[in-house]
This record gives structure tokens, C-alpha cells and sequence, in this order.
């Protein structure tokens, strides 16, 4: 590859429309799934597989699976995007998707890798 495909390939990834939006990796083994959401899906899937890879998440029940059943087990799903130039808030925006999604999938306990967000419990004392 040369200096000006080089070039040419920077700029597409430069300018590609960023997405934003909700991602589920199940264990197809044991149907556990983990729900996250993300400012930026380009590749996220790669950053997890790494991170898991590298024993990042130690200790942690999603890194115990993936030890034990192998990456083969796992598929990444993006459930929803949506265009990150169309936000005005993205903290909020991410944190407003992950309680729907984690209320909808309830991926917790025995169903999923997930824990239940703390501010859960002060929202239900109101």
C-alpha cells in the first residue's frame, strides 16, 4: 500500500459518520448476555475482544466465561444507533439508553453479566 491509499484510507476514516448506540455480547453457551452503551461503535467490539483477551475485566464473571468457554462463544450485537452528530448531550443520551436497555433485557444474576446501576436505588426511594 502506498503513502497516497495511506492517505486516502486516514481520510475516510476521518470523515466517516460516527454512531453511537447500544451493544449486547451474549454467551451463546450459557445465554448470558452484558449490555453497554458507547459513544462511538466504530470497532468496539475489537476493544472488547482485546481487553477480555488481556484478562482486563479480572475477576469479573464475564471475564470468567470468557476464559473458560473461549472467545468462539461470544457474538457482539449492535441492538440500536443512531448518528453521534445528532446529540447534543451524549452523557445523558448514553445513560437515558442504558437504563431502557437494562430494564428491557434485565441482563442480571443468572441472565446476564451485568450489574444494576446504584442510582436505581435512589430513584425508586422518590
Amino acid at each position: 500500500m502506498n503513502d497516497q491509499q495511506k492517505q486516502k484510507l486516514r481520510a475516510a476514516y476521518k470523515f466517516a459518520p460516527t454512531y453511537y448506540g447500544v451493544i449486547q455480547i451474549e454467551n451463546t453457551r450459557n445465554h448470558k448476555i452484558f449490555i453497554d452503551t458507547v459513544a462511538n461503535l466504530h470497532n468496539r467490539w475489537g476493544y472488547y475482544q482485546l481487553n477480555l483477551n488481556q484478562n482486563f475485566y479480572h475477576g469479573t464473571p464475564l471475564q470468567a466465561d470468557w476464559l473458560k468457554d473461549g472467545a468462539d462463544a461470544f457474538t457482539y450485537t449492535v441492538l440500536w444507533k443512531a448518528d453521534a452528530a445528532d446529540v447534543v448531550n451524549m452523557r445523558q443520551t448514553l445513560k437515558t439508553l442504558q437504563d431502557k436497555w437494562l430494564r428491557k433485557l434485565t441482563p442480571f444474576d443468572d441472565k446476564g453479566y451485568n450489574h444494576r446501576p446504584l442510582r436505581w436505588a435512589y430513584d425508586d426511594q422518590d
